[in-house]
């Protein structure tokens, strides 16, 4: 018997069906050993070597593999192939201490059975240098997460935090709101003669002259020039004809694949990975496990030749030969730090039709596997064709120019339908023929600001920066709203107070470190390492000399920053002064202004719902019961005192109504609104969420992880690890 040890049950299930009953296929649910939480945990002093702990809950874990592993011929180590899931691979065989002998470590960009057949023929040893550069980070990250979170708390408020890399993708976000707000706009114009037919045109020229942007920057000037257009004769001078071509994009990566779910479907990084994985490490599909992806965290466009045939073979047989290039499609790959062992996303097998799957997907795999689907499938087709035409109005003193757009050949818009080409038939004119002016449009326009943030723009900063890898834009993004310095709102980042106050400290007195360029840099140092081209020590040494100078200057100079109180109507009911908001360790509360003399402190104020009181019509408002459980309370009180139990946004996984939030001796709970029809009870923080092992609708989170929280259900989310 043989052991493979993967690191979700999920992927642990699409293997086992492979292999057959000679391999026995377990999953070590993540990282089993870290550094510690509750000490630093490295030794600068003696090469900045790590001390590794095996966290309580994954004893167990270790236990099992450790009698396993005894009892197997051979154990394969059958983690994902980046450097996270070396590194698992390594703490596992350090953990279990595994003859070394007996270790084989295989690597798959699918999982289907091919795939996982020839991994298990070509197995290799774990490479060292990738777990040495994931070290690296995770040492790095450590030193800055622990050295400057202190400092932070100490200089601002408690509870607040730094990171390499997070602290970075703050400063885009603030630095951009400074933009937005020391942004002034510009007034111009632009002058639309329209002809006969209903062809609207810009005007170019004026008097011979090319016009610039700003050259007609008032209401007064544009209405100057249109009086004067009014009284002009147009012939047409000119007419251009051009074709051109729209390529396809290349297959997805992890950061266009973040950003096309984020600007098509409205997924969040985070939801998009989750996704993703699922659809890697297979579903169900007529009683067989099919990994339906490629593996998600790529930054390589790299394309097998026999993916590329098949796509080939698909296309001919759907749609014949004219949308087929004469040659496979080549995509080179961008960036110069891409491990080009690696593959681009795509479907393992494009003969699987996202509509033919769609019984077997949930609503949310089943979009972003079409997505996927679709932008492998066009990245093999010929261009799109257009036939653009450009005509050119002249008068003694005036030129205009309108441009038609026509399509005439759809290339690979005929299988990616998410672009939308605007395109206008070309009227049929003469040169020098004579045009009626039928009217004249003049448009005000201003300068805009540059736009904040999304999801997606911000990953493609990232990215085009060299700032964080694919596997890290999903928590980088997730972990600078946790900490509360920024909030997604209309899908755009806006940067909170407390954001923008630490961003600026970090800045004043770590800008040496906390930048663009040399956060771009520490990345290429980590793929040096990778590569055996820098060591590991040596990269920390110079890093850490650096920042322990400008960590010790700050805490002598680091001024204490208090956050300016909020101003309210609300006045103290002890002293008549005015009561203030200010932020504490939990959330913000209203104080007394006249502190401390007055140390009166209370709540803020209910929030006002949306939800109307069933009895008198007013807003209800959120309250909280001794015990701090949320409720709604008519705001109509005491007229009215109808109360009812606060939308939890939960639904029962057993019957599919609203979950209800509940008090009791042993604390909160949750409860179906069904009682007595259904009696589900639960308790913890609960989110919903489809089990792709089981179907249950609910999670639970179990020590730092979500879990299904079906009874018998082992699936949890594999952790990830954050910068």
């Amino acid at each position: 018997m043989n052991l493979v040890v993967v690191e979700s049950p999920a992927k642990a299930k699409t293997i086992g069906k492979f292999l057959g009953k000679d391999y026995n296929v377990v999953a070590s649910y993540g990282h089993i050993r870290d550094l510690p939480k509750s000490s630093f945990g490295v030794d600068i002093e003696h090469n900045f070597k790590p001390k590794y702990v095996v966290p309580k809950e994954k004893k167990p874990i270790v236990d099992t593999l450790k009698k396993l592993s005894k009892e197997s011929e051979l154990v394969y180590i059958a983690t994902d192939e980046d450097r996270e899931g070396e590194a698992i691979g390594w703490h596992i065989t350090q953990a279990t201490k595994i003859s070394e002998d007996k270790v084989k470590r295989i690597a798959f960009h699918e999982i289907t059975k091919k795939a996982i057949l020839e991994a298990i023929k070509n197995p290799r040893k774990i490479d060292m240098d990738m777990v040495n550069s994931q070290e690296a980070r995770r040492i790095l990250d450590r030193i800055v997460g622990y050295k400057l979170s202190p400092l932070l708390a100490k200089k601002i408020r408690r509870g607040l935090s730094a990171g390499r890399v997070q602290s970075v993708a703050l400063k885009l976000i603030v630095e951009r709101e400074e933009e937005i707000e020391n942004f002034k706009p510009q007034e111009y114009w632009s002058i639309h003669p329209v002809f006969e037919n209903a062809i609207e045109s810009t005007l170019t020229k004026v008097n011979g002259k090319k016009l610039d942007k700003f050259d007609i920057d008032s209401e007064k000037k544009a209405k100057e020039i249109t009086e004067k257009i009014k009284k002009e004769s147009f012939i047409v001078s000119s007419i251009s004809r051009s074709k051109t071509t729209k390529k396809p994009d290349p297959p997805f990566i992890t950061s266009t694949m973040q950003m096309a779910a984020s600007n098509i479907l409205g997924f969040s990084a985070q939801r998009t990975m989750r996704i993703a994985q699922s659809l890697y490490e297979g579903v169900d599909i007529k009683n067989q496990r099919v990994g339906l992806i490629t593996y998600m965290r790529t930054d390589s466009l790299h394309i097998a030749d026999e993916a590329k045939k098949a796509a080939r073979d698909l296309i001919k047989k759907l749609l014949g030969d004219e949308y087929l290039p004469d040659k496979p499609v080549e995509y080179k790959t961008k960036s110069r730090l891409a491990q080009e062992a690696h593959e681009a996303i795509r479907p393992t097998d494009p003969s699987l039709l996202p509509e033919t799957m769609k019984p077997y997907l949930t609503e949310e795999q089943f979009k972003l596997y079409d997505l996927i689907w679709r932008r492998f499938m066009a990245s093999q087709m010929k261009p799109a064709e257009f036939k653009n035409t450009s005509i050119t109005f002249l008068s003694d003193s005036f030129e205009a120019k309108a441009s038609f757009k026509e399509l005439t050949f759809e290339g690979f818009l005929r299988i990616w339908t998410f672009s939308k080409v605007q395109q206008q038939q070309a009227p049929q004119l003469k040169k020098n023929q004579s045009v009626k002016l039928t009217d004249i449009k003049a448009k005000q326009h201003f300068t805009e600001p540059p736009p904040r943030y999304t999801e997606a723009t911000l990953i493609k900063e990232l990215e085009k920066h060299g700032i964080g890898r694919p596997s890290t834009y999903a928590t980088i993004i997730d972990t600078i709203q946790k900490r509360g310095y920024v909030i997604l709102k209309d899908k755009k980042f806006y940067p909170q107070e407390i954001g923008i106050i630490t961003s600026k400290m970090l800045d004043k007195f770590f800008s040496d470190i906390i930048n663009v360029k040399f956060t771009a840099k520490m990345e290429e140092g980590l793929d040096k390492i990778a590569k055996k081209e820098l060591d590991k020590v040596e990269l920390l040494k110079k890093f850490y000399d650096k920042f322990k100078e400008l960590l010790d200057y700050a805490y002598q100079n680091m001024e204490r920053i208090k956050p300016e109180d909020e101003k309210t109507d609300i006045v103290c009911e002890l002293c008549g002064a005015p009561m203030v908001i200010r932020e504490g360790r939990y959330g913000k509360f209203l104080a007394c202004s006249n502190y401390p003399k007055c140390k009166n402190t209370k709540p803020l104020n209910e929030e006002i719902t949306d939800i109307k009181c069933d009895k008198c019509g007013a807003p209800m408002v959120v309250k909280y019961s001794k015990k701090g459980t949320k409720f709604l309370a008519c705001s109509n009180y005491p007229k009215c005192k109808n109360t009812k139990p606060f939308p939890t946004g939960l639904k029962c996984p057993e019957c599919g109504v609203d979950l209800i939030e509940f008090s009791s001796k042993k604390g909160k709970f949750y409860g179906c609104s069904n009682y007595p029809e259904c009696k589900f009870t639960i308790r913890g923080e609960l989110k919903n969420q489809t089990c792709p092992e089981c179907g249950y609708t609910l999670f639970v989170k179990k020590k730092g992880k979500w879990c299904c929280a079906r009874k018998g259900c082992n699936y949890c989310e594999e952790e990830s690890t954050g910068e």
